[in-house]
């Protein structure tokens, strides 16, 4: 093997065989290496490498050069290093692991590895190699280029969420005092970044320094509120509420409780959890791990955690790391309860445990779980015979079991001492008050009978399940059958109401939760209770739905979802409008609770679940009409949240079924919908088919509003593609067709739209005029999102013909209106455009403090356009703060 090569961008460009620095030439050839190692293993085109050298102004003779240039480097480079010319460019071929940024990379990737796998210590040093890797800014001795600034403004970034999750580990392993004082540099050199604040305050509390905890919050909210305009995020805002309680904060307490199926492991669970809410005020994950059936995969239930910490978009992170990195991230100053029920082995528990102070888990399983270091192991033996009379008089009634306690004693001997024996014993005699003690226990006397009589487990249930629904009032029979229509899905108590088309049915769903026949799982985010069956009752109630005519349980389903369909509309009208979300028909619909979409964003998010599963049973049953008005309906949560994942998956499964019905409209809303969502996954040729086709089916159907909106579409594509005379012909047109329509919105929206083209073709005063009528209108029509969105686009032109004052005026009011109506994505624009302007306005620091907010929800939502821009402006305030004397003059 031959000398080893090294190239190194972190700092000066520098190429080292053996460890000595190779000559590379002039400033020209160093340009063009730093290209192609930018861009290693990839063809750059010869426009681009140019464009690159030159700034944009070549000489006539740059083909020649750059030649030359390719032709002197080639030969200064060392062995095994290809610098191969192809017909439409060059590659520079290189060994990954040479490049001293991919190693960067793959060093923090191990450590975020060793931290998952509870190896903390490893983590430390495998971050402590990759920073040693830094020498510098990147590629600080050589002039810009506006091609790379995405590119180090990435690499520069990665460097100090690094450094954040270095730190974290060190607070999280105790070591308050030297983390503490790095943290006080690192705060004076990037004062709005929030993550730095998080663990400053942390640390702070953590060595027992509450009260300069709580003045560094009031020290860190008032430099963003004054001087960015902001007040200090959800996680900030929670951690300082949390060190003003006075509590401890702790490193993360796993617990686990095991013990044979039927111990009562999950009870004991939820019981724990329901008595510690009050100590975990930032609330509770709960999740089924199906350990005893077909163990969830950890990567999935991750991304279900995210969901519900709001973490949405086209791409939650896609490898297991990723995801529980984030994980650990979101949680950082929170006070959360986790309980994980039933699960298969460590493995799938270890991606799942919170890092961070204030945390605590709870996991049920069957199996001894010893590679869990540190956490607590608590094993649920059967009962003791005290502990078993109890439960039995608490279900069977203290009196009874007074009366007869030899055959109590006997019973719950037969029982074995099981929990959950017991509860069927103690649930038999319950709903048999004529019965006494004896006879249940002359029925469990016979061994050979006994299993028939009780059974544990799974053996047994269905038995037990017949003669607890023989209690019931045929109303409670009814409801319990029929709530097996909405397969395995948790759901509120309204659903009753749905299935036996009345309202005020409490009483009925008390009785079946007092029969162990439905569970109550807890509360959702609007702080509704939920209910569930068990999958073994689940199928039982199967079987009793069944029985009833085909007609009737389609009919039971149409009322549900039609129900759900009527909430989801309600809910919709009340978030911020999406342009070109579009609802069908009034369906009619059983007993509608308005009441429960008070807070229509926490409705949506309780019910995200629940309303991709009744997308998928309307589909499966016919109900095309149901399918895609319910998905339809879901859209402006969907923009809102940047649920992308959601919103494709439930248009696809409608836009199938409406197809198959031969429902054009549906098809129509749902191929626009589609097209929309395409677009935010930047797949613009298929986005633009879609919206063709929307176009078409509207037309066919003489819905001038409809083909508006899907040539609106088309405007889009046009214009993110770089085609604004393009976009200019569509939008026109649909402007042209949204009036006749008499859709105010749309018009404000197309105003909006034509103006942001304008800008971009250089018509800044024709764009400026079609943006302040776009205002005006919305404004007239009482939309605030709309003009929100106006102020964001006329802050960009302000910005861009100089007008920087007017710039920042403008965007700042568009971001109080947009957390206001808590958009994140619009406020993420928002953000970004502040931070661009204060930038133009020589103020780079505070420039990069709103850019890493901005950044951080473009990165939650997989906005990859958003965090390209984020990152190249990162780069430039970063460049503009800290200027190479060789090369930022």
């Amino acid at each position: 093997m031959g000398p080893e090569v090294r190239f190194h961008l972190l700092g000066p460009l520098t190429v080292t065989v053996g460890g000595r620095a190779v000559p590379l030439g002039g400033a020209k050839q160093r340009v063009l290496l730093a290209h192609l190692l930018l861009n290693a293993n990839r063809t750059v085109s010869p426009g681009q490498l140019i464009d690159t050298l030159w700034r944009g102004d070549p000489p006539t003779s740059a083909t020649a050069n750059l030649q030359t240039y390719v032709w002197r480097l080639r030969r200064l480079l060392p062995d095994g290093v290809a610098l191969r010319t192809h017909d439409p460019g060059y590659s520079l071929v290189v060994d990954p692991g040479d490049v001293d940024a991919h190693r960067f990379a793959r060093l923090v990737g191990d450590a975020a590895r060793a931290a998952e796998d509870g190896s903390p210590e490893t983590a430390l040093t495998l971050l402590a190699e990759a920073e040693a890797l830094w020498r510098g800014d990147p590629l600080e001795d050589l002039p810009t280029a506006a091609a790379w600034d995405a590119e180090l403004g990435r690499l520069v970034e990665n460097r100090l969420a690094a450094v954040e999750e270095r730190l974290a580990l060190q607070v999280r392993l105790g070591r308050h005092d030297p983390a503490i004082a790095e943290l006080t540099v690192l705060l004076a050199e990037h004062p709005y970044r929030e993550r730095l604040w998080q663990q400053y305050l942390l640390a702070l509390a953590g060595a027992g320094r509450r009260a300069e905890a709580l003045q560094a919050y009031a020290t860190a909210r008032e430099r963003l509120v004054t001087e960015l305009g902001v007040e200090p995020g959800p996680e900030l805002r929670t951690l300082q509420a949390a060190i003003l309680t006075g509590d401890p904060l702790p490193g993360p307490a796993p617990v686990v409780l095991t013990g044979a199926p039927g111990t009562g492991k999950t009870a004991l669970a939820m019981h724990v959890a329901h008595g510690l809410a009050d100590r975990f005020p930032d609330g509770q994950l709960y999740v089924d791990l199906a350990g005893t059936g077909a163990p969830r995969d950890p990567a999935e239930v991750l991304a279900d955690f995210l969901h519900a910490l709001g973490v949405t978009g086209n791409t939650v992170p896609p490898g297991l790391g990723q995801r529980a990195a984030l994980f650990r991230s979101r949680l950082a100053g929170r006070r959360t309860l986790l309980v994980l029920d039933d699960a298969a082995a460590a493995a799938q528990v270890r991606p799942l445990l919170p890092a961070d102070a204030g945390c605590a888990v709870l996991v049920t399983t069957r199996g001894r779980l010893p590679e869990l270091a540190g956490a607590k192991h608590v094993e649920l033996p059967v009962f003791g015979e005290r502990e078993a009379a109890r439960l039995l008089a608490e279900l069977a009634g203290p009196d009874r079991v007074d009366g007869e306690p030899a055959e109590a004693a006997e019973i719950v001997r037969c029982c074995g001492y099981l929990p959950l024996a017991i509860r069927i014993a103690g649930a038999r005699l319950a709903g048999r008050q004529a019965w006494s003690l004896r006879t249940l226990h002359d029925r469990l006397a016979d061994e050979s009978s006994r299993l028939s009589e009780l059974r544990v487990g799974d053996l047994g249930v269905r038995p037990s399940f017949e003669l607890s629904l023989r209690q019931l009032p045929p109303s409670a029979r009814t409801a319990f059958g029929r709530s097996a229509v909405l397969g395995a899905q948790d759901f509120p108590s309204w659903v009753v109401d749905a299935l036996l088309d009345r309202m005020g049915t409490h009483d009925v769903l008390d009785v079946l939760v007092d029969a162990n026949l439905v569970s109550l799982t807890g509360r959702d985010s609007s702080g509704h209770p939920r209910y569930r069956l068990h999958d073994l009752l689940r199928c039982y109630a199967t079987e009793l739905l069944a029985e009833e005519p085909l007609p009737a349980r389609r009919e039971t389903l149409a009322r549900v979802l039609s129900v759900l369909l009527a909430l989801a509309k309600t809910a919709a009208a009340a978030l911020p409008p999406a342009f070109g979300a579009m609802t069908g028909p009034a369906v009619a619909a059983g007993p509608v609770p308005d009441r429960l979409v008070a807070d229509p964003l926490g409705w949506f998010t309780a019910e995200r679940k629940l309303l991709a599963a009744a997308v998928q049973l309307a589909a499966e049953a016919g109900l095309d009409e149901l399918a895609w008005q319910l998905t339809a309906a879901a859209v402006p949560f969907y923009d809102l949240r940047g649920a992308y994942d959601d919103w494709r998956r439930s248009h696809l499964t409608a836009l199938s079924a409406a197809e198959a019905a031969g429902n054009r409209a549906g098809a129509a809303v749902l191929a626009r919908g589609l097209g929309q969502v395409r677009l935010y996954h930047d797949e613009y040729e298929e986005a633009s088919q879609d919206m063709r086709r929307s176009a078409e089916l509207f037309a066919e159907l003489g819905d001038i509003r409809g083909e508006a909106l899907a040539v609106a579409g088309l405007g889009t594509v046009a214009r993110v593609r770089e085609r604004p005379r393009e976009a200019l012909g569509f939008y026109r047109r649909a402007l042209a067709g949204l009036e006749r329509a008499d859709d105010r919105s749309g018009v404000a929206q197309m105003r909006n739209s034509i103006g942001s083209t304008y800008a971009l073709l250089g018509s800044f005063a024709e764009a400026e005029t079609w943006l302040r009528r776009a205002r005006e209108l919305a404004r007239e029509i009482e939309d605030p999102h709309r003009e929100a969105k106006v102020l964001t686009e006329l802050g960009t032109l302000h910005r861009e013909t100089g007008r920087l004052s007017e710039s920042l005026t403008c965007l700042r009011l568009a971001l109080s209106i947009l957390e206001e109506l808590d958009d994140e994505r619009c406020s993420a624009y928002a953000l970004l455009g502040i931070g661009q302007t204060l930038l133009e306005a020589g103020e780079p620091v505070q420039a990069r403090g709103v850019c890493d907010r901005a950044l951080r929800v473009f990165r939650e939502t997989g906005n990859h356009q958003g965090e390209t821009t984020g990152l190249a402006l990162l780069e430039q305030a970063q460049r503009r703060r800290t200027p190479s004397a060789a090369t930022r003059t």
